[in-house]
């Protein structure tokens, strides 16, 4: 509608404001996995050793998420 009254130009486009960002997870990785979210993995890691992985769900994905936060597809 902007565009009939010649007034886009001044509020710019409608579509532009609403069109979501990319997300970060398309973008390839900056570190290695080995390296990746070294507090969360020995966390992990640590509660894995100590009570085995069953009781450990909540750090296993906090670990997770951190790794697809970096880009990781996991």
């Amino acid at each position: 509608m902007l565009e009939r009254l010649g007034l886009s130009s001044l509020f710019g486009s409608a579509t532009a404001a609403t069109e979501p960002e990319k997300p970060a997870a398309t973008e390839k990785p900056k570190c290695k996995a080995c390296c990746a979210c070294p507090v969360t993995k020995k966390a992990r890691d640590e509660c894995v050793i100590e009570k085995g992985e069953s009781e450990c769900g909540d750090l296993i994905e906090a670990h997770k998420k951190c790794m697809r936060d970096l880009g990781f597809k996991i």
